[in-house]
C-alpha cells in the first residue's frame, strides 16, 4: 500500500473555498477570532460516545480483516537515544515482513525514526524488498518543538534531502498556549515549504503536524489546534510524541477525527490523523478503528488517511492474527523484541 507523495492538487472548488478562507490568517487576531468561535466541546458527551463506540464487538473474519487492515497502518517506531544503524535495519526487515512465516501478513505503512537515520532506513527498506514501505522522520527539534525556526527548517530539509517520504514536526505548545496563534500558524507553513524536494520534481514529503495533545490541557484546545494546523496545511494531524505521561486517548482522537470531517466539509480538504503512544494492544486498535469507521466513514480507512505511531502494537497484531488462524497464541519467541 502506497501513498501518494506529490503536493495536493487541490480540486478548483477545494481551492476556491481555501481561498475564501485566507483571512482567517491574514492577522493574529483574526486567526485568534476564528478559533475561539468554535464550537465548544461537550467534553461529556464526547467522552461518554468514545466510550461507547469503544465496546463495539469485532468478531471472527471482521476481526481478522481489521487485523490486516491495522498493521497496514502502522507506521513502525523508535525514536530513542540508543538508535543503532542496525537497529533501524532490523525494524525494517520487520517492517516489510512482520512475520516471516506468513507471506500473507501485511507490510507497515512506514518506518518512523530521527532524520540521521533516514538514509539507512530507505537503503534496507529498498533491499528488503519494501520500497513502497514509507520513511517518516521526526523533525523541528522532536520531541520539545524548542528550538528557533531556522533549526526547525533547516531539521527539516536534512531529512528531506536524505530522502524522508513524511515530516512529523511538533508545534511549539508553548506559543500555542500563549495564544500565539500565527506564530505556530507561520511555523507549519513555512515547514511544509520546507517539505517540497530540492530537485524540481514538484515533490514533497508529507507533513505530519504533532499536537502534544496531553500538554493542550483542554478539548477545546485540541479543536483548535487541529484546525490550525489543517489551515497552514498539515497533511496529517497527530496526537502526540510518545515522550510525555500522557499520549493518544480514544476522546482526543475522536475529536479530532470530528475536526478533519468538518475541515473536508468546509473546504473540500481532506487530511489524516494518526494517534500515536500507548496504543499496545490488538483490541485497543480495533476500538480506533471502529472511531474511524462511525465517524469518518470507509474514505478515511485506508494507510493514505489513518495511521498508528507504535513501536509493540505491531508484535500483538501478530500474535492475536495467528491465533485467529491456529486456534492457539504462539510461544513468546514468536515475535521479536523490539
Amino acid at each position: 500500500m502506497t501513498m501518494p507523495t506529490t503536493v495536493p492538487a487541490y480540486g478548483a472548488e477545494a481551492a476556491e473555498r481555501l481561498a475564501s478562507m485566507a483571512d482567517v490568517t491574514a492577522t493574529d487576531g483574526a486567526l485568534r477570532r476564528f478559533l475561539h468561535g468554535l464550537p465548544g466541546v461537550d467534553a461529556v458527551g464526547l467522552q461518554a460516545r468514545a466510550a461507547a463506540l469503544g465496546t463495539r464487538s469485532i468478531k471472527t473474519t471482521a476481526k481478522a480483516y481489521a487485523i490486516d487492515l491495522a498493521i497496514s497502518m502502522i507506521d513502525l517506531t523508535t525514536l530513542e537515544g540508543a538508535d543503532t544503524p542496525g537497529k533501524v535495519r532490523a525494524l525494517c526487515a520487520k517492517g516489510v515482513s512482520p512475520d516471516p512465516t506468513d507471506r500473507s501478513v501485511p507490510k507497515v505503512a512506514a518506518i518512523c525514526v530521527y532524520s540521521d537515520m533516514v538514509a539507512t532506513a530507505k537503503q534496507a527498506l529498498a533491499e528488503a524488498g519494501g520500497s513502497e514501505v514509507h520513511v517518516a522522520s521526526v523533525a523541528t527539534a522532536f520531541p520539545s518543538g524548542r528550538a528557533a525556526l531556522a533549526v526547525k527548517l533547516a531539521d527539516t530539509r536534512e531529512a528531506v534531502a536524505a530522502g524522508a517520504d513524511e515530516i512529523d514536526m511538533v508545534i511549539d505548545r508553548g506559543a500555542f498556549l500563549s495564544g500565539r496563534y500565527l506564530q505556530v500558524f507561520e511555523e507549519i507553513r513555512q515547514v511544509k515549504e520546507a517539505c517540497r524536494r530540492a530537485d524540481g520534481s514538484g515533490t514533497a514529503a508529507h507533513l505530519k503536524v504533532i499536537f502534544e495533545t496531553g500538554e493542550l490541557q483542554t478539548y477545546d484546545n485540541v479543536r483548535r489546534a487541529s484546525w490550525l494546523a489543517m489551515l497552514a496545511g498539515a497533511d496529517f494531524i497527530k496526537t502526540s510524541t510518545g515522550k510525555v505521561a500522557v499520549n493518544a486517548t480514544p476522546p482526543v482522537t475522536l475529536l479530532m477525527l470530528e475536526a478533519v470531517r468538518d475541515f473536508r466539509d468546509t473546504t473540500g480538504v481532506q487530511v489524516g490523523v494518526k494517534p500515536a503512544g500507548g496504543i499496545r494492544t490488538s483490541k485497543d486498535a480495533i476500538k480506533y478503528l471502529v472511531l474511524v469507521n462511525e465517524t469518518l466513514g470507509a474514505d478515511w480507512l485506508t494507510a493514505d488517511w489513518f495511521r498508528f505511531g507504535a513501536s509493540s502494537l505491531l508484535n500483538d497484531l501478530l500474535m492475536q492474527r495467528q491465533k485467529l488462524s491456529t486456534g492457539r497464541y504462539s510461544g513468546p519467541d514468536y515475535v521479536t523484541v523490539d
